[in-house]
């Protein structure tokens, strides 16, 4: 070669050695974004009602009664949902202790989790690095999943088994050795066993609705038939002894899980749990993928066009049957549409390589343009909302300055993107980063104390942990009350909810205290010793409850939520 052509061997050598480049950071600088925006946050605000609160104290129970297979809230009988999920909390907690990592941590591994099928399943698919890095960070970055990476929600673990179980059919689908492909059988099944006892049924219909149609279109469905049958011997060894177990000691757990949590939450009419129309997830799409949303219309395009491409048929499959199926039901909450999410990453990570290697900016720059005006229109409001409305108020200027640091991070690092599309693709990732790092962490008080009562809670803990009973009217602080004190036993004032079935059970009757027996409820309990009341005071009702109350104890107020502490009374 002459030296003419030296500039064509460099090129030719670069292009060699860009994979490995790719290779050597991609899995670093994840592991790395990870940690600094997944696991450091989880720490930095306190639990959300009803969620957080709920999840984290079930799972305490679980730890403090040794009753690891029927759920049960505050002692009392909850059946919304199977034990898996429950188990990965409770292990959280049982490892890093009764505080906001351990009870968010499963959550968060979770979803890191997840973000490894991204890159794997890419991998598979395109053996690019470069892909497959573009894919994971597209799909660890998407508002929805990043935001309930932090969250002790039950969503996270169950979006990874259904991950795990397509990643495991896509395997299964692609190997060559009997070997192999009998493995990722297995694989599934046990994803779907685990799927099974995180969240209920929907675990096992997810990978039929996907991999019946792509068999019986690539005419491979005597083979899902054949092999089909590992997976479901490897679901049933997962899951039967514990549903044996469960329907042992509460014969009526399969009855109430099956009616409640799938019947009405699909149903149509007036019965149906979170009744939404069949259009909600559409706009919400947008929402999810944001700081990505801009890169929806072109990759759903690019899809449609390359669809008789099998991996790319079968990545389409993953994404729409799962959204019709969810938008078809009558019952409907945001976070159903995490399943959804990972195959249109890996299109979307396919896209953007693909516009990076043809040099074409034009929609990473929109989606700049876009956030930018997103930020910028929220940042102005802000400094309206404040100045109008003192939504912050003086002692709160740290917490302000973090909203002001998010919305100005996201607003330089989308203009970055503008500038510089081709370079700086990715760094609209660092912009959520920022948000869901410190945004939580920013709420102003008033949030605070209507979302968080284990902070207000956590201030008079010692004196509350010093009572012999406990009171409150409502679920949301009665559960962080029970979860800061590892007590189970909260008595409910005027208050049911979603413990409605629970309370049902006559051996639960004490738990009740009506507005008409409170002031004998209070009289016996304070011949025991000291009690704790945590009251939540909304509305003319609530305030008539409070009247109801001694006039004789310590009193705490923060925001809407108040503590009173009564001495025991003397003989």
């Amino acid at each position: 070669m002459t030296s003419d052509n030296k500039p064509l061997r460099h090129a030719v050598r670069h292009l060699s050695q860009a994979p490995s480049m790719v290779e050597r950071w991609a899995i670093p600088g994840l592991i790395f974004a990870f940690v600094l925006f997944y696991l450091l946050p989880l720490m930095s605000h306190g639990l959300w009602i009803p969620d957080e609160t709920r999840y984290g104290q079930i799972s305490q129970e679980m730890l403090l009664s040794g009753n690891w297979v029927a759920p049960h809230f505050m002692g009392i009988r909850y059946f919304e949902k199977p034990i898996a999920g429950y188990w990965m909390i409770a292990i959280g907690q049982a490892i890093f202790g009764d505080n906001l990592f351990g009870v968010r941590i499963a959550s968060a591994l979770s979803s890191g989790a997840s973000v490894w099928l991204a890159y794997v399943l890419a991998r598979r698919l395109w053996n690019s690095p470069r892909i497959s890095a573009a894919c994971a960070l597209l799909y660890m970055s998407f508002g929805l999943i990043a935001g309930q990476a932090g969250y002790a929600n039950l969503d996270p673990q169950f979006t990874l088994w259904v991950n795990l179980s397509l990643v495991a059919v896509w395997f299964a689908i692609d190997s060559r050795s009997v070997k192999a492909r009998l493995g990722s059988w297995a694989l599934l099944g046990a994803a779907c066993g685990m799927g099974l006892m995180t969240k209920g049924f929907l675990a096992l219909l997810l990978p039929v609705l996907i991999a019946l149609p792509y068999m019986i279109w690539q005419r491979r469905f005597a083979e899902l038939l054949r092999y089909g049958l590992v997976a479901v011997l490897v679901a049933a060894l997962v899951s039967v002894p514990w549903a044996l177990a469960v329907q042992a000691r509460e014969p009526d757990f399969w009855r109430f899980f099956f009616w409640h949590e799938h019947i009405r939450r699909f149903a149509a009419g007036d019965d149906a749990q979170h009744a939404r129309p069949w259009w909600f997830y559409l706009p919400l799409l947008f929402a999810a993928t944001l700081p990505w949303a801009m890169l929806l219309p072109s990759t759903l395009i690019r899809t449609w066009r390359e669809k008789r491409q099998p991996k790319i048929a079968f990545l389409a499959l993953w994404f729409l049957l799962p959204l019709a199926f969810f938008s078809l039901s009558s019952g409907k909450l945001p976070t159903y549409l995490m399943p959804c999410l990972l195959p249109l990453a890996l299109l979307m990570g396919h896209n953007v390589v693909h516009w990076l290697q043809q040099r074409d900016s034009r929609i990473l720059r929109l989606n700049g343009v876009i956030n930018t005006a997103l930020a910028s229109v929220a940042l102005i409001a802000l400094i309206y909302l404040q100045t109008s409305k003192d939504i912050y108020t003086h002692s709160e200027m740290f917490s302000l300055s973090l909203v002001f640091i998010v919305l100005i991070g996201w607003i330089i690092a989308n203009a970055l993107q503008i500038m510089r599309p081709l370079t700086l693709w990715a760094m609209p990732a660092l912009g959520i980063g920022l948000l869901i790092a410190l945004l939580p962490a920013a709420m102003p008080a008033l949030i605070v104390d209507s979302k968080m009562p284990d902070q207000f809670i956590a201030e008079h803990q010692q004196a509350l942990s010093e009572t012999a009973s406990l009171l409150s009217n409502d679920l949301g602080a009665a559960s962080a009350l029970s979860w800061r004190l590892q007590r189970p036993q909260v008595d409910l004032l005027n208050t049911v909810g979603e413990l409605k079935y629970g309370l049902e059970d006559p051996a639960m009757a004490s738990r009740k205290v009506s507005l008409a027996d409170v002031g004998e409820w209070m009289t016996q309990a304070r011949k025991k010793g000291s009690v704790a009341v945590v009251m939540r005071v909304n509305s003319t009702q609530d305030e008539q409850e409070i009247g109801l109350l001694p006039a004789d104890g310590k009193h705490y107020q923060r925001g809407n939520l108040q503590i009173y502490i009564f001495a025991k009374s003397q003989p």
